[in-house]
């Protein structure tokens, strides 16, 4: 079988995914060098964050929110809770349901880091060239994951 495949067709460089695989590792590269000192991964940060915004959320409805695979949620939850920065309680109205809550030392950890994620926020926001850009992209990102 002979498969003939133009790949003068198209340039890889001028690929979404291209361009979306390149931004994203600028974005992580710059959060990794300012969160260097908390040894703090973006999905921890963006969990922390979703907490402290909804205190008790369904660890079901966390996981959705952020897009992350259950699995992968269980282990996320489990590194906060033993850093003592997170932790599951049950409801008394429904005792099968994990809800998630910010520790004491969770809550001061984000007061402290948010600093850093807003410094981290501007530097982006900077290159994209103002909050107009960036609304700009985040209207486009948002209708091609929608």
């Amino acid at each position: 079988m002979n498969i003939s495949v133009d790949f003068t067709a198209t340039n890889v460089e001028e690929g979404i995914g291209y361009w979306l695989r390149r931004a994203q590792q600028t974005v992580l590269h710059d959060f990794s060098e300012t969160f260097v000192p908390y040894d703090l991964r973006p999905a921890e940060f963006s969990l922390l964050m979703l907490l402290a915004n909804h205190p008790g959320i369904k660890q079901s409805d966390a996981a959705e929110i952020l897009g992350i695979q259950r699995a992968n949620f269980v282990a996320l939850v489990d590194a906060l809770q033993q850093r003592g920065l997170a932790e599951r309680r049950k409801p008394e109205s429904d005792r099968r349901v994990q809800s998630l809550f910010l520790t004491r030392q969770g809550t001061d950890f984000v007061v402290e880091t948010s600093g850093k994620w807003r410094q981290h926020e501007s530097r982006m926001i900077a290159r994209l060239g103002g909050i107009e850009e960036r609304d700009q992209l985040v209207e486009l990102l948002t209708r091609l994951a929608c």
